[in-house]
């Protein structure tokens, strides 16, 4: 009987081990973005980590990777974070989806902005 016990339960941890978790707390997006660019050319690189700290500093080395120089934190966020960008105005946001995180960036930035990146730690 209790060898049963056991086997059900071992069973049930390895089930809960295969379910998918986010693997991390925190994410950032960082741009380079110079008044007068078109949002099609601005740069970026996306981290994630344990801590916004952490992501923001994964998210710098993306964003030099990528061949960018000048990057700057522009938005942290927990869950989804969103970048949007004119020639003259930019706008962020962050929430619970893409979708949500995507419309503050865009209401922030107001006029003729178009999304940059819009990322999840998902």
């Amino acid at each position: 009987m209790l060898r049963k016990i056991l086997i059900v339960a071992m069973a049930a941890l390895l089930q809960c081990a295969s379910l998918p978790i986010s693997a991390w707390a925190a994410g950032a997006i960082a741009v380079v973005d110079e008044e007068g660019a078109d949002p099609a050319d601005i740069g970026y690189g996306v981290g994630y980590g344990e801590n916004r700290d952490e992501a923001a500093k994964e998210a710098m080395a993306e964003c030099r990777k990528a061949g960018n120089k000048g990057c700057k934190i522009a938005v942290r966020f927990d869950t989804c974070g969103a970048y949007a960008a004119s020639k003259t105005h930019f706008g962020v946001g962050w929430g619970e989806s893409k979708a949500i995180a995507s419309s503050k960036a865009l209401a922030e930035c107001g006029g003729s902005c178009k999304l940059v990146v819009a990322d999840c730690d998902e």
